[in-house]
């Protein structure tokens, strides 16, 4: 496992993202919870090569920001009436939270969307880009860019399920939190689409 996550190419990556399966597991938001359909949204998942070994980009929300403040996230947002595609959603994000320029991402491939408890509906796009690279953090957005290696991702001792209740139902979900990492903890739904990248990518 650990000469097969050191030796994928973006060729290869690329080739699993496209013959994924549609039936991996999600989080779904309970029935009841909301009374609209879910607004489109997309995060970019920012795969790069450091100390010889691939490692995934992450950003830490501000504690401002009136949703998910704080927590571990991939650099994305909510779908403008002007973006194309998710993948135009997700690297107009990229560019004004991190400033990542477009041109400097070559586009891998994506996962199947996933609902959220908050009521989005996101297509998490995958991407390879150069390290190191000069980024610049959207203060009111970002506090924080950091990496974690694929290989420690990949290793089932690191995260968990857990079913915490929701408040506003009365009823539990299950949750996936990752152990801490450089003093970040990755968990909702950055975690579920970590697992599920992981799972695509035959890593799981």
């Amino acid at each position: 496992m650990t000469q097969n996550i050191f030796n994928l190419s973006t060729e290869e990556i690329s080739s699993r993202l496209s013959k994924a399966s549609d039936t991996l597991p999600d989080i779904t938001a309970p029935s009841g919870l909301f009374n609209h359909d879910p607004r489109p949204a997309a995060v970019l998942i920012p795969f790069l090569r450091k100390e010889e070994e691939w490692h995934i980009l992450f950003t830490r929300r501000t504690e401002t920001l009136p949703e998910h403040s704080g927590q571990v996230a991939f650099p994305g947002g909510r779908t403008d009436p002007q973006d194309s595609s998710p993948i135009a959603t997700a690297l107009r994000e990229a560019y004004e939270e991190i400033n990542l320029k477009p041109d400097a991402v070559k586009i891998l491939g994506n996962l199947k969307r996933l609902p959220t408890i908050t009521n989005y509906c996101v297509t998490p796009v995958v991407g390879a880009i150069p390290w190191p690279y000069e980024f610049s953090l959207k203060k009111e957005e970002v506090s924080r860019l950091f990496t974690i290696p694929l290989l420690w991702l990949s290793d089932p001792n690191n995260h968990e399920i857990q079913q915490p209740t929701l408040p506003m139902l009365n009823k539990s979900i299950p949750v996936v939190y990752f152990k801490q990492y450089d003093g970040e903890l990755l968990w909702g739904v950055s975690a579920r689409i970590t697992i599920n990248l992981l799972k695509t990518l035959n890593l799981l």
